[in-house]
């Protein structure tokens, strides 16, 4: 269950968020309701609370203070409010969700439903990273490695990985095995761990494994053939450093 944190100092607004998320929001398990914002700092250190709803007007104070005092924060943040001039402000501090007043039902419902998806993927990415970095440190270039999908994970050989393409916040990964592996990480996320004796990032949208290279052509910038029959492009401004790999 997910730990959540209701600030709210207007008693009408309190008691049908409390009472819509307790009938409606099983994956939601509130640890704490406080009115003003040095109350919700306290609690949020001490509970560490995983989704806030959080009112955008608080006594003599707003959220955006309260969040700004507490620094970089780790928690979701679904903003309460009966002002619509606060969305731009909301999006800026990467709200989670804005909800107006009056709400329904589905509004809320729809809030945690947001909440379990962000939560889940923000520990399926913790979970990457720690994989990764382990594998890096121990400079392990035939280990498989876990590759985060929305199902959950596969595993593959790093030698069987032919290319990673970018797909915006996405990776397709191509291996060996003619399998196309849509990963919810970028691309960048690979580079960085991926092994550098192995991998090469020869564009923006590509990072190939130089042992599944068949041929380079020449040319402005070149183009390698992978073993998938893939022609890639050699950004003009890598070229260089491409070709001082294999020197």
């Amino acid at each position: 269950m997910i730990k959540t944190l209701i600030v709210e100092n207007e008693a009408k607004i309190l008691r049908s968020l409390k009472k819509m998320i307790l009938e409606h929001c099983p994956q939601l398990n509130i640890c704490g309701i406080v009115k003003e914002r040095d109350a919700a700092i306290k609690m949020i250190k001490e509970q560490k609370p995983e989704l806030v709803f959080l009112n955008t007007t608080l006594p003599k104070s707003n959220a955006f203070e309260l969040l700004d005092k507490l620094g970089p924060f780790e928690f979701e943040v679904v903003f309460v409010t009966n002002q619509e001039k606060f969305s731009y402000k909301a999006i800026k501090y990467h709200a989670l969700d804005y909800i107006l007043t009056p709400f329904t039902e589905a509004d809320v419902k729809h809030a945690a439903d947001l909440a379990v998806v962000r939560i889940a993927e923000k520990k399926v990415s913790a979970q990457l990273n720690m994989v990764l970095s382990s594998l890096k440190s121990n400079g392990m270039n035939t280990h498989k490695i876990a590759i985060p999908t929305v199902e959950g994970y596969v595993f593959i050989h790093m030698q069987d990985i032919i290319r990673c393409e970018a797909n915006g916040s996405y990776t397709c990964i191509h291996t060996a095995k003619k399998e196309k592996i849509i990963a919810s990480k970028n691309i960048k996320e690979y580079e960085s761990v991926l092994p550098q004796n192995l991998f090469f990032r020869i564009h923006n949208s590509h990072l190939v494994n130089i042992n599944r290279m068949l041929k380079y052509n020449k040319g402005r910038g070149g183009t390698v053939i992978m073993e998938d029959g893939t022609e890639i492009e050699v950004a003009s401004r890598r070229r260089a450093d491409f070709l001082n790999f294999f020197q």
